[in-house]
């Protein structure tokens, strides 16, 4: 069964990210997805300390929830990363979180779907969805989308309730990332994996 990761990372647990998501969850279950929700976001999660240990060893130098996740979403099939937005960004628990996972993660995300949603009373939302997203496209995981930009408003998790268009949104994007997983799947099984070059970096000699 395909299964997907799903991070909460706000402060609190049951809030308006957290109404989000469990609309995807209702809906995977629909569609036969089995879900894992993490709640990161009441954690003490530090920043990367650029140790370069995850270059030479299994997982982050620091043994924390990132390790923990990043086990999980080896064996998963998709990633979707839920945040409240603060001052126009993912808050920074949930950056120093992404930071540390993707960089030291030593399995290959290539091709694992992701998904960012992002909650905010009112403003900010696409300048923080533009940020989780990076993530994704730098890692060669295809971004699931949906009939509007990832979002829901609302300063409680009872005004998310309230807002129809973007429970809409929450249940449209889970249904298009179940069918995204499964076609995966079933071409991965027909023509295998896309071919992927490496080991080219950008650099200019001689100053050109």
């Amino acid at each position: 069964m395909a299964k997907v990761i799903l991070i909460n990372g706000s402060p609190r647990a049951d809030q308006c990210t957290a109404t989000a998501l469990d609309e995807m969850i209702k809906t995977f279950h629909e569609e036969g997805v089995e879900t894992e929700l993490v709640h990161i976001g009441n954690k003490a999660v530090r920043g990367c300390a650029a140790c370069g240990y995850c270059m030479t060893h299994d997982g982050c130098v620091f043994k924390d929830i990132v390790n923990e996740v990043s086990a999980k979403l080896a064996e998963a099939d998709g990633l979707v990363v839920g945040s409240p937005v603060y001052y126009s960004s993912p808050n920074g628990t949930l950056i120093s979180f992404l930071d540390r996972l993707f960089y030291s993660a030593q399995f290959d995300m290539h091709m694992k779907v992701g998904a960012a949603v992002v909650s905010a009373r009112r403003g900010g939302n696409t300048a923080s969805f533009d940020v989780l997203n990076k993530y994704f496209s730098i890692s060669g995981m295809p971004i699931a989308t949906s009939t509007y930009w990832n979002q829901v408003h609302g300063f409680t998790a009872e005004d998310v309730k309230k807002d129809a268009e973007g429970l809409q949104t929450m249940r449209n994007l889970a249904h298009n990332m179940a069918f995204m997983i499964k076609a995966i799947a079933d071409a991965k099984e027909k023509y295998g994996m896309p071919k992927l070059e490496s080991g080219n970096f950008t650099s200019f000699p001689d100053g050109k």
